[in-house]
């Protein structure tokens, strides 16, 4: 491990044609924008004695020395991009976040020869546990039972004013069967849950991304049917609940739009764990204040934060949270450990996970 990187040779690997990397024994320098605390940088360091790992926190590339820059042949960072004229040498970024699309109009994404991956799976444990509390957190009332506190009312009509939507033996539409929506998948299986999954390719329904081990579906077995995206009207009408957690792209951008919500079974829940824009938020408060749809639960917006005056504060079977899913205090952990498993991968020449598409978009 360095504090400083030394002074030498950038290692040059050349691509194969599937996207793996030949071996080097030249050093390897790794620069990582973010800070990380000893014990994971002496994880990462075992992987292999040619990587010479500098830990230097920055929110601007001004922040880096220039020489830095230039040695620099891995790149693990959030939002700190250099030009590409400051990193000839820089042959892989490792994104912080599983969501890019922040990041899709950098210079430096646009270089086809360097391969970019990111960190999808390691907020998944954290986000379909999420997912679980909001939907029993709709489902059984929970916003009507706090109000009801609120006025110190018991109430006479409790048992049909609360009857609960059981998660048990519901129907659950998962949009986007990636890590999160696997794990999902593997959580709900307790319930007896029929799930209806969608996903881009549904010719794979292997998941060929980065999952830790005993989560997800990674042989994807554990759903009832597999539908492409296009086939999103044949998943949603039977659902009592439908999360969605599909990537931000021009194919998924107001995927749930007006339609959708006519569709949709009446009384059914959403979840949106997803990034904004996916959903058609007029559409949905629409449907909301027209009864049509039972709940909403809310991690995302087109427009963040929120402004104070979106109705959607106010109403009362809505679940505002401001984009903190992903939260949680053993993330940097979890990054530590798939950034490791990549780094040997790299190092060993075999092809990286979650290696970024730009004809996708994620």
């Amino acid at each position: 491990m360095h504090l400083a990187p030394g002074i030498g040779p950038c290692s040059h690997l050349s691509l194969k044609s599937h996207g793996s990397m030949m071996p080097n024994p030249n050093p390897i320098d790794v620069l990582i924008t973010l800070p990380f605390p000893e014990p994971l940088v002496e994880q990462l360091q075992a992987v292999s004695p040619l990587l010479r790992i500098t830990v230097h926190p920055a929110r601007r590339p001004e922040e880096i020395p220039a020489d830095w820059w230039r040695r620099t042949e891995i790149l693990f960072t959030d939002r700190v991009l250099p030009e590409p004229e400051q990193v000839q040498n820089l042959r892989w970024l490792q994104l912080y976040f599983a969501g890019i699309d922040f990041a899709l109009n950098s210079p430096l994404l646009k270089n086809q020869e360097m391969i970019v991956t990111t960190l999808s799976g390691a907020a998944a444990p954290q986000v379909a546990e999420f997912a679980m509390l909001l939907m029993m957190t709709l489902g059984h009332r929970v916003l009507d039972l706090l109000a009801n506190q609120v006025k110190a009312e018991w109430s006479r009509d409790r048992w049909e004013r609360f009857a609960p939507r059981e998660l048990r033996g519901s129907t659950v539409g998962i949009l986007g069967y990636g890590s999160i929506g696997r794990e999902l998948s593997r959580l709900l299986q307790p319930y007896n849950v029929t799930i209806l999954a969608a996903k881009r390719d549904v010719m794979h329904p292997k998941d060929l991304g980065y999952t830790p081990a005993d989560l997800g579906d990674p042989d994807g077995l554990l759903f009832r049917r597999l539908y492409p995206i296009q086939a999103v009207h044949s998943l949603i009408k039977t659902c009592d609940f439908v999360v969605v957690a599909l990537p931000l792209t021009e194919a998924t951008r107001n995927l749930i739009d007006k339609e959708e919500f006519e569709i949709m079974k009446s009384g059914a829940f959403l979840i949106d764990l997803s990034r904004g824009g996916i959903v058609n938020h007029e559409a949905m408060l629409q449907a909301l204040q027209e009864h049509r749809l039972a709940g909403a639960a809310l991690d995302v917006f087109p427009e963040e934060p929120l402004p104070p005056t979106s109705p959607l504060w106010k109403l009362p079977n809505v679940i505002v949270t401001p984009h903190i899913a992903g939260a949680s205090p053993l993330y940097r952990e979890r990054a530590a450990a798939m950034f490791a498993e990549n780094l040997r991968r790299y190092v060993e020449g075999e092809p990286l996970l979650n290696r970024f598409d730009s004809s996708r978009g994620y």
